[in-house]
């Protein structure tokens, strides 16, 4: 069958609305797969990977009114947004991994600068960290592609930058046993616990958000930044996810909503740039 992709723009002179955000507001829980390499100068080691299976609540609560950007080079621009909450906890010891505040923006279309309409994510996290990334949003008539996410480590410096790390560095890669739950192949590609959660649904509709940090939107990118210490010994660099909010089919015909998301964090230590690959199924409460 034809995947058939729409457009996820608002009505034109409709006023402002959500847009592809629109079905986000709500509690939605579900679990995931976290894979992080870390330093480990603690146990004498230069770096730690670390496998959790997660348990996730990701909580989303709209603005209370539209929000006003004043424009000089051309008229002002309204649009809406929702706060976020995601709160995520090992799936074996319950033990809290991350908590991150934020909110998502439904950005209209402008012409100075000239930029298309965008989807941006404004995030803060405990670590000292706090970031922007923006990007785009389609429809898809249908299920989502998920494509593989390579978690191999590259050299960040060096003659070799950019190149896959090969040898001892990559033995954790293949050795490290994977948490209960989480399927064969998860390290080397973490988006197979996606595509295995929905392997036997009927989803008939996908709503799909695209960002990060490194988009150019109007001539601008988005960003991160870190306090010293985390830009000294494991520099958060760079943000891209993908988000799924997928409409799924019972076989009595009824329907519930489902997100999925896969993100990767670049970590830079070592001379070397670290995927941390954190994926989730999320169902709406």
């Amino acid at each position: 069958m034809e995947t058939v992709f729409r457009a996820s723009a608002p009505v034109a002179d409709a006023g402002p609305d959500l847009g592809p955000l629109l079905e986000l507001p709500g509690t939605w829980v579900g679990n995931g797969f976290n894979l992080i390499s870390r330093p480990d100068q603690h146990n004498n080691k230069p770096f730690f990977l670390e496998l959790n299976t997660t348990r996730e609540t990701l909580s989303f609560t709209p603005i209370g009114a539209p929000i006003p950007n004043r424009g000089s080079g051309q008229d002002d621009i309204f649009f809406l947004g929702v706060h976020y909450l995601q709160q995520i906890s090992d799936g074996v010891t319950s033990g809290a991994l991350h908590l991150e505040p934020g909110m998502w923006l439904n950005v209209p279309a402008t012409t100075d600068p000239v930029a298309p309409a965008s989807v941006v994510r404004m995030a803060t996290i405990p670590h000292g960290d706090a970031l922007l990334a923006q990007g785009s949003s389609l429809v898809v008539d249908g299920p989502p592609v998920i494509a593989p996410a390579d978690s191999t480590p590259t050299f960040s410096t060096g003659p070799n930058v950019g190149q896959k790390l090969t040898g001892a560095y990559l033995d954790p890669f293949t050795t490290t046993p994977l948490p209960p739950g989480i399927p064969a192949g998860a390290i080397a590609d973490p988006n197979v616990v996606l595509t295995e959660a929905i392997s036997q649904q009927k989803i008939v509709e996908t709503t799909v958000l695209i960002i990060s940090t490194t988009t150019d939107v109007g001539g601008t990118t988005g960003g991160i930044q870190n306090i010293p210490f985390v830009v000294k010994n494991a520099n958060a660099t760079a943000l891209s996810a993908i988000f799924w909010i997928e409409k799924v089919q019972n076989d009595d015909g009824s329907t519930f909503m489902q997100l999925q998301y896969t993100q990767q964090v670049t970590l830079d230590f070592l001379g070397i740039n670290w995927p941390h690959i954190q994926v989730a199924t999320l169902v709406k409460q």
